[in-house]
């Protein structure tokens, strides 16, 4: 997600009791009316929250991405009860004077992968900085013991200097060690698929010139009731290129958007993770799913669903893959920017960062308003569109 602006707040994190959702009095439209389960799980008055992932034992971990602000707290940490804990430690999480390529810079979209190892990816970026060699990887942590297990630099010509490297999701079927697949959003207006080999760090761009990962021109958004339209010379909302990424849960398909889209994309991860397959090949194996709603984050659950961040209507929803129907899973007006998003066997996890409002993109003000919220829904039972 391309966020061009400061913001600042106070560091901390508090888990509030569950939420039965705001009063529906006043109400006058549908697509307003809170649906569903939302809790609460933490709020921050820190930095803004973007990664989310959740190990199989439950243990949670947060992202604080460093392009919007250089704040000085973790950009990694596991929220441990009511407590913020830098991740997987303080000389990795915080700010310190060691090369980019030996710390955690900015951690933005993160996952876990069918052992329940978590990777994140680092995006290098600190506003108002280039960024620095070294300092955009794909790292992979096994919780089980706390450590390392992979740091892999992304470098020319996979890596450009405006590259936004936004999200990522790592099949362990193809390749010796798993194939990374990342997301880069574009910090310009040069997106692109990167596909990363973790056992040698082999890595290629692909699909820069193709209309899936492409913002769409003239994209026409409603957010907080305004309609905006899409101009990336004068953004007045979050753009980018492709955005959202999550894998089937055989691995054997990559599904992916554009974050300026409203269109779902898949490509098959044995052509994807192959590296002698042509532009050509690739982009005769992609497949246009149609319309959704526009997403940033995007997961998949056991059942092969794929749950959706929809902003423009402050609602988590979610695709069926059999013929394209859109359910929705919780709605409340505290959605607001829903970005990560995670998706256990019960529930479906986001962080609401609020990126909308900052004041890049509205004439300087900071419309925000604290705290961002990690947030869940349970998964069932889903409420269609024809049950409201």
């Amino acid at each position: 997600m391309n966020r061009r602006d400061l913001f600042t707040a106070a560091a901390g994190a508090t888990l509030l009791p569950a939420l039965a959702g705001v009063s529906r009095a006043g109400t006058v439209s549908g697509d307003t009316v809170p649906t569903g389960s939302l809790e609460v799980v933490a709020e921050f008055y820190g930095p803004g929250p973007s990664g989310i992932a959740v190990t199989p034992d439950n243990r949670i971990f947060v992202g604080f991405p460093r392009h919007a602000e250089n704040h000085r707290k973790a950009t990694l940490a596991e929220l441990k009860g009511d407590v913020l804990v830098p991740y997987p430690d303080k000389a990795l999480s915080l700010p310190s004077s060691a090369s980019p390529d030996h710390r955690l810079v900015s951690i933005h979209g993160m996952t876990t992968d069918s052992k329940g190892r978590l990777w994140a990816i680092d995006d290098g970026k600190i506003v108002g900085q280039p960024i620095a060699p070294g300092a955009a990887k794909v790292i992979g942590i096994d919780p089980a013991t706390d450590k390392l297990i992979a740091s892999i630099v992304l470098k020319a010509p996979a890596m450009r200097p405006d590259s936004h490297m936004n999200d990522l999701r790592v099949d362990l079927t193809h390749g010796a060690l798993g194939t990374a697949y990342v997301a880069d959003s574009s910090f310009g207006t040069s997106p692109a698929l990167v596909v990363v080999d973790i056992a040698t760090g082999r890595q290629r761009r692909v699909l820069a010139d193709h209309p899936s990962t492409q913002a769409e021109k003239g994209f026409l958004t409603v957010l907080d009731g305004r309609p905006l339209r899409y101009d990336p010379k004068n953004p007045t909302f979050p753009i980018g290129g492709v955005d959202s990424i999550t894998l089937s849960p055989d691995s054997t398909r990559l599904y992916y958007s554009p974050l300026t889209s409203r269109r779902l994309y898949s490509i098959p991860t044995a052509l994807l993770s192959n590296f002698d397959a042509t532009e050509e090949q690739l982009a005769a194996g992609v497949t246009d799913h149609g319309e959704k709603v526009m997403t940033d984050g995007i997961a998949t659950d056991a059942q092969g669903r794929i749950y959706l961040t929809a902003s423009e209507h402050d609602s988590i929803m979610r695709w069926l893959p059999e013929d394209g129907t859109i359910e929705v899973v919780v709605r409340d007006p505290r959605i607001v920017w829903p970005d990560g998003i995670f998706v256990t066997a019960d529930h479906v996890y986001c962080t609401l960062g609020q990126w909308n409002r900052l004041p890049g993109f509205n004439g300087g003000k900071d419309l925000r308003q604290p705290p961002y919220l990690l947030i869940r829904a349970p998964i069932t039972p889903p409420i269609r569109e024809d049950q409201r």
